[in-house]
């Protein structure tokens, strides 16, 4: 395999760049076809999800073999426009997805009040 040339070989990255692509406000009947066709323009794809369920209807997670080609795509297609939706790319982060339950976390303050007596 030969070795990056270009600018791909000297540019550093910000830390939140990565292969896999968030994709939110996808028209709900937009097919697993039409996102290879958008998305396939800035490089090889791995991998498209798009959800299925109701609380993920609108979403595509997008998987990239490089990360430049990522970077590229998450640079040119925010903002796009189909079936006049406006995408909203940006890279995954599971940091951010997680989500947590109010409850424990209530459970969790209540427990350290009463260990250090607050």
């Amino acid at each position: 395999m030969a070795a990056p040339t270009g600018r791909r070989a000297t540019a550093r990255l910000p830390p939140e760049v990565n292969r896999v692509v968030y994709v939110k406000n996808l028209p709900f009947k937009i097919t697993s076809e039409e996102m290879y066709d958008i998305f396939g323009k800035y490089g090889p794809i791995r991998q498209i999800r798009l959800g299925n369920t109701p609380e993920t209807k609108g979403t595509a997670f997008v998987v990239y073999d490089d990360i430049y080609d990522a970077k590229n795509a998450v640079d040119h297609l925010s903002g796009f426009n189909v079936c006049n939706r406006y995408l909203i790319v940006l890279y995954y982060n599971p940091l951010k997805t997680k989500k947590t339950d109010p409850n424990a976390k209530q459970d969790e303050i209540n427990n350290l009040k009463t260990r250090y007596g607050v």
